[in-house]
C-alpha cells in the first residue's frame, strides 16, 4: 500500500477511536446512548452532503457578498477549537451541537460552547433531532437542560432545532408529512414555554418539501437556518421570505461549516438580546 494510503487509513482508524471514547465519555456521564447509533458522528448539515452531494462544495468570498456577518457551527467532531484563530480570520459566531434525541450530549460542549464565548463570540446551541426515538416535547427538555437554554446577555443566541436528512434509516424517521410538522411545532413550542425564545429551524429546501410538504407554518416565529452549499441561498421553503443563516459551504477554513448571519453584527447581537 502506498504511503500517502496508508496514513490516511491511519488516520481514519483514529477518528473512529476518538469519535468511541467520546460516546464512552458520554456514557459515563449519565447519558442512555442507543445501540447502533453514533451520535458523534452527527453535526449540522452532516447528512446534506450525501443527499444532495451536487452543491457540496466551497463558495468563493465574493459570492457572498450580500451577507454580512461570518459564523460556524461545530460540534465533537472537531474537539478543541482554536477559537482565537477564528476569530481573527473574521468569525463573529459560533453554534455547538448539545444534544441529540434523548439520548446523548455533546462531551465537548462546555469547553467549545465557553471557549467561542471566552474568545469574543456571540454563541448558541443546537440540538440534532431524531423525531422517531421520542416525542418532541421530551427532546426540547433535554436539550434546554443540557445547555440548550437562552438568558437575555446580549451574546446568547436562541438555540437551534437541526432537522435533517435521518442518518440511521428512512429519511422522514418514518413520520408523515403532518405527523412531522406536529413534532416540529412540539419541540418549538415547548422550548418557547422553558426559554421564552421560539427556536431556530435548521434544514434544507429538498427534506422541507419532502418530509413536511412544504409547510408554510413556522416562518412567523421560527428564524429559519438554510443548508445550501451554493453561490447564493438559492429557494427558500414555504412561510418564510428570507433566511436568517445560511450554511453556505462544509469545506471552510479551520473548521468545515461556515455560516453567514442575514445582517449587520448590530442585528446579530439584538437577536442574541431578544
Amino acid at each position: 500500500m502506498p504511503a500517502r494510503a496508508t496514513v490516511r487509513c491511519l488516520l481514519a482508524v483514529l477518528l473512529v477511536v476518538a469519535a468511541l471514547a467520546g460516546a464512552t465519555t458520554t456514557a459515563a456521564a449519565g447519558e442512555h446512548p442507543r445501540p447502533g447509533r453514533h451520535p458523534e458522528l452527527n453535526w449540522m448539515g452532516s447528512t446534506v452532503r450525501k443527499h444532495e452531494p451536487g452543491v457540496a462544495v466551497p463558495v468563493p468570498a465574493t459570492a457572498l457578498a450580500a451577507a454580512s456577518v461570518e459564523g460556524v457551527d461545530v460540534s465533537s467532531h472537531q474537539g478543541n477549537v482554536n477559537w482565537s484563530a477564528l476569530k481573527n480570520d473574521g468569525v463573529r459566531f459560533a453554534y455547538v451541537k448539545a444534544t441529540e434525541g434523548n439520548y446523548y450530549s455533546n462531551p465537548y460542549f462546555g469547553r467549545q460552547y465557553n471557549g467561542s464565548y471566552g474568545a469574543g463570540m456571540i454563541r448558541g446551541a443546537y440540538h440534532f433531532a431524531t423525531p422517531d426515538d421520542s416525542s418532541g416535547p421530551t427532546q426540547a427538555n433535554y436539550f434546554v437542560n443540557r445547555g440548550g437554554g437562552w438568558s437575555r446577555d446580549g451574546r446568547t443566541l436562541p438555540g437551534v432545532l437541526d432537522i435533517e436528512y435521518n442518518p440511521y434509516g428512512s429519511t422522514c424517521y418514518g413520520k408523515s408529512k403532518s405527523a412531522m410538522v406536529s413534532w416540529i411545532r412540539d419541540f418549538s413550542t415547548t422550548y418557547r414555554s422553558r426559554t421564552g425564545r421560539y427556536p431556530v429551524i435548521y434544514t434544507t429546501v429538498n427534506w422541507w418539501k419532502q418530509c413536511t410538504g412544504n409547510y408554510s407554518g413556522f416562518g412567523a416565529n421560527n428564524p429559519l437556518w438554510l443548508a445550501r452549499y451554493g453561490s447564493t441561498p438559492g429557494e427558500i421553503p414555504a412561510g418564510w421570505s428570507y433566511q436568517t443563516f445560511w450554511q453556505y459551504t462544509s469545506e471552510g477554513p479551520i473548521v468545515g461549516d461556515h455560516n453567514k448571519f442575514n445582517g449587520t453584527y448590530e442585528r446579530l447581537k439584538v437577536m442574541a438580546t431578544g
